[in-house]
C-alpha cells in the first residue's frame, strides 16, 4: 500500500471527537492508537482489542503522525466528512 493510500484511511469528522483524525471514519481516534503504541501495547494487542482495525490502519496512524511531525501539511489532505 502506498503512503497516499494509507493516508486515505485517516479521516476527519467535525461532529466526532471534536474533529480529531479518525481511523476509517470509525470512532477510533488516531491519537488513541498512537497512545496505545506509546504505552507499549503491540500492534497485535491493539488488533485483538479493536477487531475492526487492520494492520494497515495502524501503519496509517504511524504515517500520519510521522508526516505531521515532519512538517508535512498532511492535515490538508485528510478527507473531511460532513456531519450526518
Amino acid at each position: 500500500m502506498t503512503d497516499a493510500e494509507l493516508l486515505t484511511r485517516i479521516t476527519v469528522r467535525p461532529d466526532v471527537f471534536g474533529g480529531k483524525p479518525l481511523v476509517r471514519d470509525m470512532r477510533i481516534a488516531v491519537e488513541h492508537v498512537l497512545g496505545m503504541l506509546a504505552a507499549g501495547d503491540s500492534a497485535e494487542t491493539i488488533l485483538e482489542e479493536y477487531p475492526d482495525l487492520t494492520p494497515e490502519d495502524i501503519q496509517a496512524c504511524l504515517l500520519f503522525a510521522h508526516r505531521s511531525i515532519a512538517g508535512d501539511r498532511v492535515h490538508d489532505r485528510v478527507p473531511v466528512r460532513e456531519a450526518s
